[in-house]
């Protein structure tokens, strides 16, 4: 990616607002967008955002040389549960997976407990003959005859995609890829996915349900996949289209069409990507990235620059919070906790008096109240214009007009007379309920990856990431702060330094001290194939970078620990180096190792990668010397419970070294940042805005 030339589109499609940025590879952002998104023909959105950049800097479709999209389409369509009528065949004697799950309930004393929709009922259900073993041996041959009859059950189901799913699979993919075969013959219209290509690992359950997903989303993917490489085309696009996945990577509009459930959370992983490369520019180990947009909030940790990963995430939880309660996928993905907390939220009071804000969200259409387009309940955005802290003239570039009376009439009548409070102290509980749900998910997220806020620093972004950032920041403990430039598509921005890349995760059982080292070379040279075909698809001619990594874990143990490998083939002395790694990081885990146990090993993952646009050179800021307001604006400070007069700058005016005291509000195109009153901030070279908290905040 780094010989590129010319100019670099990405587009973020969210839930409230599709964000555009057009980059020039020798001179950074030329221009961006945030437009809203249109539902019903999430291409139509993009288009006008292309568009507008394209026309803001005077460029035209020819000079684009690179296009990285993301979208919530994927995530939307299994939340929504918008997606084509499944059906699966698992091997015979094994119908039902599903229906077994883990063999536990999530909540043991619920009485009344809500099972996950995993979105297939045992109606659906179907299994055919034959047998592979965990080592891949054929035990029961394919039962080819009974193909005939499996088609014409799928057909009387009128089933639009099916979830193949056979026993061990992963270890031997023959019996699936029969299957397709034969299906496709009889079926040419019906949409297949294999467990073996979605998910290759062991444990039938998390891979049934990651390729039930998979299948239920690929119809409608595929076509809106098509949709906008058409619409693009048309418009005279003569580059590649490429897709953001969860992983932190790109990859190809075929790879994505084929595999759509790599791109569930696609876009919260490029706001992802883009903390991590601030972080390392700006020199800063640990991190804490927060992304809120219209709809929902993301909170990602990072350490060393890499965001933390995980290999499995749930969907559509029936409980909040609660794991075990949604729906198990099982793909390589960028770590972050997603709560319905955006500025589109929606506000209401209980019948027991309680404020309540989210996860129901007016989205773009209607939107808040205050958008003028018929939205009539409060929301988040509501509230923040009643506080004063947007400015309706200059909300969204100006292109979209806010109607602060409307804004104060949704929060009167829906919260501030059901509690007996003026709308100003309405418009301040909906702002502290929803501070509160994200810093106290940031809390819950840290704790369960055994780690500290206190010591990290805030890198936030999104439409209203910089408006709550101190707000989240006091109460999740954190005491300093980076806004990055054009932070209101910082998702986008961050799709633009993402490499293209290909994560494959394995199964493969073998005990340490009987690792055949020549087949796990030839195993890992097999997916290695398979991964650079992937990325060589997307950045022809670029040297990759590769790495390794073993999930190990002791005997009896359910779950593994990834350790890295070297980028090589192994020879038997690595035996003593993987042992060493193993007990290295299990002790940094655990505290301790367990003497005398057998190590196992599981799974094995391969990742590879085109190089990453080379880093900006960071320049720390001259002598602070503080800047003085030359307008003011009345807003309700949080920490007082006042009217206030806050300065109001812009933030293309500020110089390196400005010092700017709290409460202020500096003014960009997408976003404005609250400097809240127990906060001051600075500017650096580099032009970020850096927040640090002051022990006695200025009443």
């Amino acid at each position: 990616m780094t010989n590129e030339s010319g100019l670099r589109l990405a587009i973020d499609i969210g839930g409230t607002f599709t964000d555009t940025v057009l980059m020039d590879v020798a001179c950074g952002v030329l221009a961006t967008t945030k437009t809203p998104t249109t539902p019903d023909a999430p291409a139509l959105g993009a288009l006008d955002g292309a568009r507008r950049v394209l026309a803001d800097a005077g460029a035209d479709w020819e000079q684009i040389t690179g296009f990285v999209h993301g979208t919530t389409l994927a995530t939307n369509a299994l939340i929504e549960r918008r997606g084509a009528r499944v059906a699966t065949i698992t091997t015979e004697g094994f119908r039902d997976i599903l229906e077994i799950a883990y063999e536990r309930r999530y909540s043991q004393y619920s009485v009344n407990l809500a099972k996950p929709d995993l979105i297939v009922p045992r109606s659906r259900a179907f299994t055919i003959g034959g047998r592979i073993n965990a080592r891949g041996e054929e035990l029961k041959p394919f039962d080819a005859a009974a193909v005939e009859r499996l088609a014409d059950e799928l057909e009387d189901s009128a089933v639009e995609a099916v979830a193949i799913c056979l026993l061990h699979a992963y270890a031997n993919p023959a019996h699936e890829v029969q299957l397709k075969q034969a299906l496709a013959d009889r079926l040419p219209n019906l949409v297949i996915s294999l467990s073996h290509e979605v998910s290759p690992e062991a444990r039938e359950f998390d891979r049934l349900c990651t390729t039930i997903a998979n299948a239920y989303i690929q119809p409608l993917m595929a076509d809106y996949l098509s949709d906008l490489h058409s619409r693009f085309t048309q418009q005279g696009l003569n580059c590649p289209v490429l897709m953001m996945t969860a992983s932190g990577g790109m990859t190809t509009l075929e790879t994505a069409a084929r595999l759509p459930i790599r791109l569930v959370e696609s876009g919260p992983a490029g706001g992802a990507i883009l903390a991590a490369r601030i972080a390392e520019e700006a020199g800063e180990g640990s991190v804490l990235s927060f992304d809120m947009g219209g709809t929902t909030a993301k909170l990602c940790l990072i350490d060393r620059f890499r965001p933390q990963t995980a290999r499995r995430f749930e969907i559509s939880r029936a409980e909040r919070f609660v794991k075990g309660s949604g729906m198990p996928v099982r793909i390589p993905v960028i770590e972050m906790i997603e709560i319905g907390a955006g500025g589109g939220s929606i506000a209401s009071v209980d019948r027991l008096g309680r404020v309540n804000v989210g996860p129901k969200s007016a989205g773009s259409d209607p939107g808040p109240a205050a958008f003028a387009r018929g939205g009539m309940m409060p929301t988040v955005t509501d509230a923040d214009v009643v506080q004063g802290l947007i400015e309706p003239e200059r909300f969204a570039e100006g292109r979209l007009m806010i109607d602060s009376a409307a804004a104060q009439s949704a929060l009167e009548v829906h919260v501030g007379a059901r509690l007996g409070i003026q709308s100003d102290e309405a418009a301040l509980g909906v702002g502290e309920i929803v501070d509160e749900n994200m810093a106290s998910a940031a809390r819950m997220h840290a704790v369960e990856s055994g780690k500290d806020l206190g010591a990290r620093i805030m890198i936030a972004f999104g439409g209203n990431g910089p408006l709550h950032a101190t707000r989240v920041a006091r109460r999740a403990q954190v005491g300093r702060i980076l806004i990055p430039h054009d932070p209101g598509v910082g998702s986008a921005v961050g799709f633009l330094f993402a490499p293209v890349s290909f994560e494959i995760i394995r199964s493969r059982y073998s005990a340490l001290e009987e690792l055949d080292t020549a087949g796990l070379n030839n195993f890992f040279e097999s997916m290695m194939e398979e991964a650079e075909a992937v990325v060589l698809a997307g950045a022809p001619n670029q040297k990759l970078s590769h790495r390794r990594v073993a999930f190990m874990r002791y005997h009896g143990q359910g779950h593994e620990i990834e350790i890295e490998m070297p980028d090589r083939d192994l020879v038997p002395s690595d035996r003593d180096t993987l042992r060493a790694a193993f007990e290295s990081e299990y002790r940094r885990q655990f505290s301790r190792t367990v003497p005398g146990m057998t190590i196992e090993i599981l799974n094995w993952g391969l990742s590879v990668s085109s190089p990453a646009p080379d880093l900006a050179v960071y320049t720390d800021h001259r002598a602070a010397s503080v800047r003085t307001p030359r307008e003011f604006r009345s807003v309700l400070c949080e920490i007082s419970r006042k009217w206030r007069k806050a300065g109001v700058f812009d933030r293309a005016d500020l110089n390196d070294g400005d010092h700017i005291i709290g409460p202020a509000l500096i003014i960009e195109p997408q976003t404005t940042t609250l400097v809240s009153s127990d906060f001051t901030a600075l500017i650096d070279g580099a032009g970020n805005i850096w927040m640090d908290r002051n022990e006695e905040p200025d009443q």
